[in-house]
């Protein structure tokens, strides 16, 4: 009985994964790292937090390469962790490899394919976090509400093993432009 319960499971959560990212794929069209890595260039400064808790204000850095092929996102000042956070995505085939490190906990990959939405970029992967199947999604939200632009990067993640079908936020990260100083 249980592996059958177990096969259902994976079939659910098969099907789940599938009806996202199908859906998703509709109202949005793949996009080549070699658009999206230019876009996150330069200083940003703003509000960062995880669901529930109190915003810190962070800054980041962001550093496209030469060949388009390799971003680096340093984020720092307000994180949990004594050093920076960094954020390399590495461009593979049609993949993205991210590669995250915290200066305290090994690194951690994830591999993501890259999105385009009315201006907003969208990494989609499968995961696993806090030890549950999840599909993680990073958000880059283009603000034009000012002229200063910017992007509010959300870090979402729905898990597989749960009945709600939708994501939740995990933490979101406000990026406004910093004044280069004269």
């Amino acid at each position: 009985m249980p592996l059958k319960i177990d096969r259902l499971n994976l079939m659910l959560g098969l099907a789940i994964v599938l009806s996202v990212f199908s859906s998703f794929s509709v109202m949005a069209a793949k996009v080549s790292f070699k658009e999206f890595c230019p876009q996150l260039v330069g200083q940003w400064a703003g509000d960062a937090a995880k669901a529930g808790e109190i915003p810190k204000k962070v800054a980041v850095t962001g550093f496209c390469s030469h060949d388009q092929r390799q971003l680096i996102l340093s984020v720092s000042i307000g994180t949990r962790a004594p050093f920076s956070e960094t954020w390399w995505f590495r461009e593979q085939g049609d993949q993205v490899l991210l590669t995250y490190y915290d200066g305290v906990a090994e690194d951690k990959q994830q591999v993501f394919s890259l999105y385009r939405q009315n201006g907003d970029y969208s990494l989609l992967g499968e995961g696993v976090v806090n030890a549950r199947p999840a599909l993680i999604q990073l958000l880059f939200d283009a603000q034009a509400q000012n002229q200063a632009g910017g992007w509010q990067w959300t870090q979402n993640i729905q898990y597989l093993d749960d009945d709600i079908d939708r994501y939740q936020l995990f933490r979101g990260i406000e990026m406004t432009p910093v004044a280069p100083s004269p």
